[in-house]
C-alpha cells in the first residue's frame, strides 16, 4: 500500500487547488476535463456535484473520452437525461474514498446503482478497466481520482452488445435443395441413358416417381453395353415382358443404404426374385455386379450404381425349386409383375415333369435370344 501511495503521489497531476473549491470547479480549473465538464453540464448534474457530498469522482481526462468510438460518445451526448446521466453517475461514489482506503478486489456501489471494482497490482491501481493515473485530488466536497478510460455500467455494456448483435444481419441458411425423384436423378446424372430409355419403354416412369421408397441398382450405359449385341433391341421390342421383369429385378422395396448391407444378405426384388450381396475387401457386390457408387439419395429412395446388368434367376436358366411355383407377392400399384398359376388335375409326378420341361424350354429360348 505504501508503494502504491508513493506511485500515485508521484504521478504528474493538475496543479494543486485550494481545497475550498468544489469538485466541479476543481475539474474546470484543471483544464484536462473539458469533455467531462461539458457532459456534466448537459446532464444537469452541476448543482448536484457542487452539493454538500462528500463525493468521490473518478474523472476521465479528455484523452479518455477521445478513446470512445465517436458514435458512442455522440449517442450519450444526444441522450443527456438518460444514457449520459447513467454513465456520469457511474463515475461517482458516495463518501470520500481516498487511495489509502482501496484494497484489491474491493467493490463499491456508485450513484448509478451498479458497483465498480478495484484492482491493486505491482504498485498500480485500477477501477474496472481504467487506470487511476492520479489520486487524492481533494476538493471542498470530496475527492477526485483521475482515470485514463471512461468506465461504463455493466448493464449498458450488455445492452449495447445485445443491440449490436441484433443489428448484425443474420445469415439465413439457404433452404436445402429438394432432392429429385429416382427417375429425374438418373436423367440428371447423364450416365444412365440406356436405363432411362428402358424404364420409359417399359412404362415404369410413373411407378418409379411414386412415393416409394425404392432402392434401385442402376446399371450404367457401359454396363448395358456389356450385353451381347442385339440384346437391348430385343428387350425393347417386348417392353412389357422380359424388359419389365429385368428392370423390376433391379429394384428393391424400401430404402436400403450401404450401411444396411451384410455379406450373404438376400433381398427380394419387385420382380419377385432375390438378389444376394457379397462384401469382401472393402468392396460390395449385388449378384455378379460390382456396386461402384452407393447411397445416391433421391426424394423417394436411393440409387446404387452397378457395373453390370443383373438378370433374374429364371432368365439365367435356373429352374424353380418347387414343383408348383407360388405366385409372386403383388407388387406396388403401377408396377406390372407377371405371376405363375398353379396347375391341377394331374398327378404330382406328371405335373413336375411338365413344369421342368416348360422351364427348360423357356431357358433355352431365352439363351437363344441373348445369343
Amino acid at each position: 500500500m505504501l508503494a502504491l501511495l508513493l506511485v500515485l503521489s508521484a504521478t504528474p497531476v493538475a496543479p494543486a487547488f485550494a481545497q475550498d473549491a468544489d469538485i466541479v470547479d476543481t475539474a474546470v480549473a484543471a483544464g484536462d476535463f473539458n469533455t467531462l465538464v461539458t457532459a456534466v453540464q448537459l446532464a444537469g448534474l452541476v448543482e448536484a456535484l457542487k452539493g454538500e457530498g462528500p463525493f468521490t469522482v473518478f474523472a476521465p481526462t479528455d484523452e479518455a473520452f477521445a478513446k470512445l468510438p465517436p458514435d458512442v460518445l455522440q449517442a450519450a451526448l444526444d441522450d443527456p437525461e438518460g444514457l449520459l446521466t447513467q454513465v456520469l453517475l457511474y463515475h461517482v461514489v458516495a463518501g470520500k474514498v481516498m487511495s489509502s482506503d482501496l484494497s484489491d478486489g474491493l467493490e463499491v456501489a456508485t450513484l448509478q446503482g451498479e458497483s465498480v471494482k478495484f484492482t491493486l497490482s505491482d504498485g498500480a491501481a485500477m477501477v474496472n478497466d481504467a487506470n487511476i493515473i492520479a489520486a487524492d485530488i481533494e476538493a471542498s466536497n470530496g475527492v477526485i481520482h483521475v482515470i485514463d478510460t471512461v468506465i461504463l455500467p455493466p448493464s449498458i455494456v450488455a445492452a449495447a452488445a445485445a443491440a449490436e448483435e441484433a443489428a448484425e444481419p443474420v445469415a439465413t441458411p439457404a433452404p436445402a435443395e429438394e432432392l429429385a425423384d429416382i427417375v429425374d436423378t438418373a436423367v440428371a446424372a447423364g450416365s444412365f441413358n440406356t436405363l432411362v430409355a428402358a424404364v420409359q419403354a417399359a412404362g415404369l416412369v410413373d411407378a418409379l416417381r411414386g412415393p416409394g421408397p425404392f432402392t434401385v441398382f442402376a446399371p450404367t450405359d457401359d454396363a448395358f453395353a456389356k450385353l451381347p449385341a442385339g440384346t437391348i433391341d430385343a428387350l425393347l421390342a417386348d417392353p412389357t415382358g422380359d424388359l419389365t421383369q429385368i428392370l423390376l429385378y433391379h429394384v428393391v422395396p424400401g430404402k436400403v443404404m450401404s450401411t444396411d448391407l451384410s455379406d450373404g444378405l438376400e433381398a427380394t426384388t419387385l420382380q419377385g426374385g432375390a438378389v444376394v450381396f457379397t462384401l469382401a475387401d472393402g468392396a460390395a457386390r449385388v449378384n455378379d455386379a460390382n456396386i461402384i457408387a452407393a447411397d445416391i439419395e433421391a426424394s423417394n429412395g436411393v440409387i446404387h450404381v452397378i457395373d453390370s446388368v443383373i438378370l433374374p434367376p429364371a432368365a439365367e436358366g435356373e429352374p424353380a425349386v418347387e414343383a408348383t411355383p407360388t405366385p409372386a407377392e403383388e407388387p406396388p400399384a403401377l408396377l406390372p409383375v407377371t405371376g405363375g398359376e398353379s396347375g391341377g388335375g394331374l398327378n404330382a409326378l406328371l405335373a413336375a415333369g411338365l413344369i421342368l420341361l416348360a422351364v427348360a424350354g423357356f431357358a433355352f429360348a431365352w439363351r437363344r435370344r441373348l445369343a
